[in-house]
């Protein structure tokens, strides 16, 4: 009994430690909005260069757990990392079939362990 009520503070405990390391990795994140935010006068041009710094701060924050961002066109279908939306026609999309033509939505991890899949289009196989 003892051993069992161990095992679950230190669950727990395991848990609240994930917890806070994903979250100590984001704060680079909030830093950069916070400073995006206290220039919002300022020209819009550097109000764009601070949201793609946020996006890519995020993406390596989100690349750093484990889940890199996939949205490559071209690739072969690969039905673990992709959720097929529509399916285009090879003269359409100039590509040969079984490829990905557009990433309409991105996916994040690897086949194995996947927050999301790509919402993707595809060339079609049939030839039609």
């Amino acid at each position: 009994d003892n051993v069992r009520k161990r095992q679950a503070r230190d669950l727990v405990r395991e848990r609240a430690a994930e917890r806070a390391r994903v979250a100590a990795a984001f704060l680079p994140v909030l830093d950069t909005i916070d400073m995006a935010l206290a220039h919002a006068g300022a020209d819009p041009n550097a109000i764009v260069a601070g949201v793609r710094a946020v996006r890519d701060q995020a993406l390596d924050v989100l690349s750093g757990l484990g889940y890199p961002r996939q949205d490559d066109v071209g690739v072969p279908f690969d039905p673990l990392r992709h959720e097929v939306v529509a399916v285009v026609s090879p003269d359409e999309a100039g590509q040969p079939a079984g490829r990905v033509a557009a990433v309409l939505r991105p996916g994040y991890g690897e086949p194995e362990r996947q927050l999301r899949p790509a919402a993707v289009t595809v060339v079609d196989r049939s030839g039609r």
